[in-house]
């Protein structure tokens, strides 16, 4: 069986890390990150990547199976109100049949092979490798500093152990904790609130602006993690066409407050597994820097840096890239952070 939404994964690079990771996993089939089972990062369980499998899901049925119909001038789907939770919306009286059969909206593309009520769980047995120097497991040092050296993944903290948690799931009022593994899939759909308490639960917080900017920057302060000269392709920083206008089948203005769907950061040739962009790396190993996700910084005022994997030229270039339009409680699948201590 593969899992949902396979067809629009992101991890596109054949390096050793990458394939490690998509045939190493832990657990059962989970529908929600609630029910999923086994501990994280191995320093909790001692896992042994040997017998851990990734937690499958069922396969998605495409969007054209359900008939369509139209509820408040939005493209919507007939289904069973069971079915339409999360992201979605159900409407009475726009579809045939009996009463829990409703118009839930948004619609997907005809094409699109996802269930956004799913939550898939591609980092289960991914583990942080040691710090560099003298710097805790997974951060890299940085003059007086340490910085996280992939963009965060989470685990859900229950009791005294931990478990896995979707990188597709907003955290909600979950206790999670920050974990900063290579060839994940890193943690989007999240609040600069929500990483900063993350990062407090890893003995870690948010980097200041300066922090961020040096870490990218390097010592020589270069525009790019890589140097002054833009390279395009060196980072994940320019995908063709916007992933909501794929996922929705339209440009339709209404898709930009639907940018919660879990089913985004999915879309093939996305959201790129940490470090497999290898060139995009700073001077002292910290990986996507630049594009990817948007990075929060702890700037009370609201700041995210870096540019995401659809754009890393409109609010400045490269390392430069700082996006202060939103507050810091608001989070779509193009936000994520990483760790300073």
């Amino acid at each position: 069986m593969t899992r949902a939404g396979v067809r629009m994964r992101a991890w596109r690079t054949p390096t050793l890390g990458a394939l490690l990771f998509l045939l190493a996993a832990c657990g059962d089939s989970a529908k929600h990150p609630d029910a999923a089972a086994g501990g994280d990062a191995g320093r909790d369980a001692g896992i042994d990547g040997a017998a851990c499998t990734v937690p499958a899901i069922p396969d998605a049925q495409p969007a054209s199976a359900a008939t369509a119909c139209t509820a408040n001038s939005i493209p919507g789907s007939c289904l069973d109100v069971a079915d339409c939770t999360g992201t979605r919306m159900p409407t009475s009286g726009a579809c045939a049949g009996s009463a829990n059969i409703q118009c839930c909206t948004p619609r997907f593309a005809d094409s699109i092979e996802c269930d956004p009520n799913q939550a898939p769980m591609p980092d289960a047995c991914l583990v942080e490798e040691p710090g560099d120097g003298g710097c805790p497991d997974g951060m890299t040092k940085v003059d007086t500093f340490c910085i996280d050296r992939f963009e965060a993944a989470l685990v859900e903290v229950v009791g005294a152990t931990t478990q896995p948690w979707s990188p597709y799931v907003n955290p909600g009022t979950h206790s999670v904790r920050a974990v900063s593994l290579r060839a994940a899939a890193p943690q989007g759909y999240v609040s600069q609130i929500q990483a900063g308490a993350a990062c407090a639960a890893a003995g870690k917080r948010l980097c200041t602006d300066s922090e961020w900017l040096r870490a990218c920057q390097g010592p020589s302060t270069t525009t790019y993690p890589y140097g002054n000269t833009r390279q395009p392709g060196v980072c994940n920083d320019a995908r063709a066409q916007h992933p909501a206008i794929e996922l929705y089948g339209t440009s339709d203005s209404w898709i930009y407050s639907h940018l919660d769907s879990p089913c985004i950061n999915q879309e093939a040739n996305g959201l790129a597994a940490t470090g497999s962009h290898a060139g995009c790396v700073t001077t002292e190993g910290a990986f996507d820097m630049m594009g990817n996700l948007h990075e929060w910084t702890a700037d009370p005022s609201g700041t995210f840096r870096g540019g995401y994997y659809v754009d890393t030229v409109i609010n400045g270039n490269g390392c430069l890239y700082a996006t202060t339009a939103h507050a810091t409680s608001y989070w779509d699948y193009s936000t994520g952070f990483r760790c300073c201590k």
